[in-house]
């Protein structure tokens, strides 16, 4: 008979063991599985990557610049509207194009002082809209001004890819695309169907303004669309008779946020009547008073847009 001493040793003994053996039996399981999660990741991201539609350029466009915000009311399609100006200010021997992809609250008929319907060509093919030298597409073209869009998602989608592939832009040197706000299909069809040679990020410089820019280039990042900047718009306020400046929505809030991803400002748009009252009247700032701080600010952001992106095609 054993003593107890040796009793305890050898059921110590058996425990390690058997404790070993099971730590073994885990760490093999686990290893296991996660070999398996791997190779699932894998497969499943090649299913995804095979199921995606292949970038198709837009028939004599050369660049695509999409402008963009989280949210609603940063002042986006009035950004995109004096970027597209802006651009053929700058630039006279450059073509631009504005695409109006918000198919729920279509804006730039309005702004644009647009009205009508497009013609067609002879390859049943849209024909845009003019004014101010630039050449205009919207949804807002195709229905009735008061209409109210209650379309379903493939609806809105059916929409998209018209406006995108039914459209005879003639030869554009860029496209300058108002997409609506959010981070939903609309965002990421435009963004894997067409090569986007940059986008521009509107935002306030309030803390939930930016929180939902912040997704949105983390947005364009996941699906390799290169991020030119962002817009601080309605910065400062200054008071037409003390020409005190108030940070009504705060100071520099995008510029903190740009920091952090890596990114630039590259312009501020201050908070001013003229900017809103030039929308309203589909006389944008750019053309109607060009020499305004406010248009200057606009131009700069055109500038900096067309320095940073690549070299088009020739």
């Amino acid at each position: 008979m054993m003593a107890p001493v040796a009793c305890v040793r050898a059921l110590r003994s058996s425990l390690f063991q058997y404790h070993f053996s099971l730590c073994t039996v885990c760490s093999w399981r686990l290893k296991s599985s996660s070999l398996q999660k791997d190779a699932l990741s894998e497969k499943q991201a090649q299913m995804i990557s095979r199921g995606l539609p292949k970038q198709k350029p837009i028939l004599g466009v050369k660049q695509v610049v999409v402008v963009a915000s989280g949210k609603g009311g940063v002042g986006k399609s009035t950004v995109a509207v004096n970027l597209a100006l802006g651009l053929a200010t700058n630039d006279v021997t450059k073509t631009v194009g504005l695409l109006d992809a918000d198919i729920y609250g279509p804006s730039i008929p309005k702004m644009m002082n647009l009205k009508g319907h497009p013609e067609v060509s002879e390859n049943n093919l849209m024909r845009p809209l003019v004014n101010y030298g630039i050449s205009c597409m919207s949804i807002g073209f195709l229905i009735e001004e008061m209409a109210p869009v209650v379309w379903r998602g493939l609806m809105v989608m059916s929409a998209i890819e018209k406006l995108l592939r039914q459209v005879d832009w003639g030869k554009l040197d860029y496209l300058v695309i108002d997409m609506p706000p959010g981070t939903g299909d609309v965002q990421l069809s435009i963004s894997q169907n067409i090569p986007i040679s940059g986008a521009v990020i509107v935002s306030t410089p309030q803390d939930i303004a930016l929180l939902d820019a912040r997704r949105g280039a983390e947005m364009f990042r996941k699906v390799n669309v290169p991020v030119i900047g962002l817009v601080q718009n309605m910065s400062v306020f200054q008071c037409p008779k003390c020409k005190h400046e108030t940070h009504i929505f705060g100071a520099d809030g995008a510029r903190d946020l740009a920091e952090h991803l890596g990114l630039d400002v590259i312009g501020n748009i201050p908070l001013h009547v003229n900017i809103r009252e030039a929308s309203d009247k589909g006389q944008p700032i750019v053309v109607s008073q060009p020499q305004s701080n406010e248009a200057k600010a606009y131009l700069q952001i055109a500038t900096e847009v067309a320095r940073r992106l690549s070299p088009s095609p020739v």
